[in-house]
């Protein structure tokens, strides 16, 4: 048994459980309400969920189909995610809910008997198992945001966040090589206060270059639901100090990220 991926499936569970418990009982003109995200309603954030979910299993167990899948998204790049997202919100939302309920569920199953040491391939590098769980849970999260912004809801800052912190700090190059720039030849400090209180670190300690700060703040900036300047973040060199601004965790391509709160 994998136990680090066990960790991972069963915060991914927590977060997934949350989210439905919010949306579940929500009226129909609800799933209508705008997110932050242009076009997208609360029941487009769920469906892109799903969406998502269901294309992960895909990539583990169907090779044809997983071709077709990247040949659809090569087909319009740039639009791709948006129209499997806001098709899937065409449907009705108890509808969509067992959508996305079940096609999550069957994800768990089929990463638990991936092939230890094996990876699937993915719309950015190619993810093991426990990867590919810490994606799905940092998705899950960062569109959890969505939604709860769009219904006026707090969200309570749970150390599960480590996952998108370490995805966001194992990305750095990615983040670099997105926008065409060659990544930094150093390693960073990356030195987080969790939400608990506790702190996180990556990254040699001796680094010339670091960024330290609020673990939920940095969570944020990666999976780009915040400006950096909106940020309790401080780096340290000029490498670092442009990490910050073109962070990202997740694959295709970088977008605008949000504007400064006012």
């Amino acid at each position: 048994m994998n136990d680090l991926l066990e960790r991972v499936l069963a915060d991914l569970a927590a977060e997934g459980d949350r989210l439905e418990s919010v949306v579940a009982p929500l009226p129909a003109e609800s799933w209508r309400l705008a997110t932050p995200a242009e076009g997208w309603d609360v029941a487009t954030q769920v469906a892109h969920l799903a969406w998502t979910d269901e294309a992960a299993t895909v990539a583990a167990t169907n090779k044809a189909a997983w071709d077709s899948l990247v040949l659809e998204a090569l087909d319009d790049p740039q639009h791709a995610v948006d129209k499997a997202a806001l098709a899937g919100a065409a449907a009705e939302p108890l509808a969509l809910l067992e959508r996305w309920r079940a096609g999550r569920s069957r994800l768990a199953e089929v990463l638990r008997s991936y092939p230890d040491g094996e990876k699937m391939p993915w719309y950015g590098p190619p993810m093991s198992a426990t990867s590919m769980a810490t994606a799905r849970f940092m998705e899950t999260w960062a569109h959890s945001l969505d939604v709860y912004e769009a219904l006026a809801l707090e969200p309570d800052a749970s150390d599960r966040i480590k996952h998108v912190a370490h995805l966001g700090v194992r990305t750095r190059n990615f983040s670099f090589a997105s926008r065409g720039e060659p990544p930094p030849a150093e390693e960073f400090l990356v030195s987080l206060t969790a939400p608990s209180g506790a702190s996180w670190s990556w990254g040699p300690d001796e680094a010339r270059q670091s960024v330290t700060g609020p673990a939920y703040d940095f969570c944020l900036l990666v999976t780009q639901r915040i400006h950096r300047s909106d940020t309790a973040l401080v780096a340290v060199g000029a490498d670092a100090d442009r990490w910050l601004d073109i962070a990202q965790c997740f694959a295709g391509p970088s977008g605008e990220g949000r504007a400064p709160r006012d």
